[in-house]
């Protein structure tokens, strides 16, 4: 609002002639599209941009869109701060406190990219290919969630750079159009990646992901939007193209988050957090600071927890739903890895916190909540495989089998998992996802393209008929800013 206020002031200082004195000053420089993109510099300036972008989303709405609104998550010990209105599913169009303004942002910086990195000379010209399809694997990873969350959107395909309203104001496009988009870019992505390596840190799109996130889409519209068979077919063959990628489990299901193996053999596509880079992300309201540190704990316990959090950072707002805790066995190494019970001395049950794939690093006795967000990973890859499978009436346990293996290590043998039912293969599938990814923000997409919302999550149960309740509200403040844009029907 302050960068507004100046603009306006501004204007009317133009305008006024007591203040010319005070402005006439030559400019000494003007960024502008004609000066900006010369140089492969400016091209790889603009994909870091982009990806700056995505990283704002991933501090807490990516979570919140994805797994929000599932089962997942209950009130911890210090409230709730308003983020109730999601587990609890009370949203409104006044209340929302999501929206889609972030994620445009991101389009626009991946439209720039795509419309001009190919008027660049770029010496290598797999250098310049690359960047290309990072572009459009984030334009379509966006839309996707886009499409996810609201259904219809609006598509918007060049970058802006003026303030003509008809470029500015567009409606609402079908969610169906936006899907075709958004499997048109994954295949032109796919075509400009020139091999299948990563870069280093694995938090820039990459081949394997561009597949990994075409799997997805098509398994959502093999499952929602009558795809069927052929869809899931391509689902299956895009994932054994991405095994062929260098990728494997980790051994320990804690490593794969730690701050100090960033980008390992596991991740496929991650967004980077850092120290002294970027702020905290939504890990830091699953932990403690001092204003809701229990003092009725075991020194074990204190041990465990260690530098809890200063300021907003460790503000427990969230934790792992009791629902969903006492889903992990005591033989699953994701249990410490995905939260950690604090007990009174009592042994009385206090809170949750976050474990492994939270809890951050501490510096100079400062713990900062900066573990990379997974968007993806290689068990994401054997479970989507599984599902894919058995969708194709196959047998999907050499995946689930895998990533079990990995979970219950040494007590392996008691959990194999035997093909059964495509009924009941979807919901052993189902429930490997949410131990496997709980609190990565992916439950609420995995129950929607399971059509098990209405059975599962707790506030929705019984509402089978208001079908308008899987999709969000838009709200008030986006309509208000996009006059051709109207309200999902249903939402008040």
């Amino acid at each position: 609002m302050k960068k507004i206020t100046g603009y306006i002031v501004g204007i009317l200082c133009l305008l006024n002639a007591a203040c010319k004195s005070n402005i006439e000053v030559d400019p000494t420089s003007v960024l502008t599209s004609q000066t900006f993109w010369k140089t492969e510099s400016d091209a790889i300036g603009a994909l870091n941009g982009m990806y700056v972008n995505l990283r704002n989303e991933a501090v807490l709405n990516l979570f919140i869109l994805g797994e929000g609104r599932s089962q997942t998550m209950s009130q911890a010990l210090a409230g709730t701060v308003g983020l109730d209105i999601f587990y609890l599913n009370s949203l409104n169009v006044g209340t929302t406190s999501v929206n889609w303004a972030g994620l445009y942002k991101v389009i626009d910086a991946a439209n720039l990219i795509i419309k001009y990195v190919p008027t660049i000379s770029i010496a290598n010209t797999n250098s310049q290919k690359r960047i290309l399809a990072q572009a459009y694997t984030m334009r379509a990873y966006v839309y996707f969630t886009l499409a996810k969350a609201w259904g219809d959107v609006p598509l918007r395909l060049e970058p802006t750079e003026g303030y003509d309203p008809k470029g500015i104001q567009v409606p609402r496009t079908p969610v169906a159009d936006i899907i075709k988009q958004v499997k048109e870019d994954l295949n032109q992505a796919i075509s400009l990646f020139p091999d299948n390596s990563f870069e280093a840190g694995r938090n820039k799109w990459n081949k394997a992901g561009a597949n990994t996130l075409k799997a997805e889409v098509y398994l959502w519209t093999a499952r929602l939007m009558s795809g069927g068979s052929a869809d899931y077919q391509t689902a299956l063959t895009v994932l054994n193209e991405v095994q062929s990628a260098d990728l494997g489990l980790l051994d320990n299901f804690s490593n794969v988050f730690s701050y100090d193996n960033k980008g390992n053999r596991e991740v496929i596509m991650s967004v980077r957090f850092q120290v002294l880079e970027s702020d905290n992300n939504y890990y830091q309201y699953m932990y403690l600071n001092s204003s809701n540190n229990p003092s009725n704990i075991t020194q074990d316990t204190k041990n465990v927890i260690g530098v809890i959090g200063t300021g907003n950072a460790g503000n427990s707002i969230m934790q792992v739903a009791a629902s969903v805790r006492s889903q992990f066995s005591d033989d699953d190494t994701r249990k410490a890895g995905t939260f950690y019970e604090i007990k009174s001395t009592a042994n009385a049950f206090i809170t949750s916190i976050i474990g492994a794939k939270g809890n951050g690093t501490v510096v100079s006795g400062v713990r900062h909540f900066k573990n990379d967000v997974m968007l993806y990973r290689y068990s994401d890859v054997l479970l989507m495989k599984a599902e894919a499978k058995n969708g194709l009436g196959q047998d999907p346990s050499v995946e689930i089998n895998a990533v079990r293996a990995r979970a219950y290590g040494a007590a392996k043998q008691a959990y194999i998992f035997v093909n059964g039912t495509k009924e009941a293969n979807d919901a052993a599938i189902l429930k490997e996802r949410l131990l496997e990814f709980c609190t990565e923000g992916k439950y609420w997409w995995d129950l929607r393209r399971f059509g098990k919302v209405f059975e599962l999550v707790p506030s929705l149960k019984g509402k089978d008929s208001d079908t308008y309740l899987l999709l969000f509200p838009i709200g008030n403040s986006i309509i208000s800013l996009e006059p051709l844009v109207v309200e999902n029907t249903g939402w008040k």
